[in-house]
């Protein structure tokens, strides 16, 4: 008896995820300069995240001149 294709296990997530975990945002967040660690994990802000379609340039952001 072979198993149904729907139930096999493919290559993990076949969509683009369209929700960041913690870390991700904590990275994006701190990129930004919208959060420290001193500020802890909870209560963070909004980040908005889309995954851009191949060929397609993200938003021009400024260089930081430090």
């Amino acid at each position: 008896m072979s198993l149904d294709k729907s139930l096999k296990k493919g290559g993990g997530l076949a969509r683009a995820r369209n929700v960041l975990t913690r870390p991700e945002r904590l990275a994006l967040l701190q990129e930004d300069d919208r959060w420290k660690p001193e500020q802890g994990v909870f209560n963070l802000p909004k980040t908005k995240f889309r995954r851009l379609a191949p060929g397609q340039s993200g938003p021009i952001r400024p260089d930081k001149k430090a």
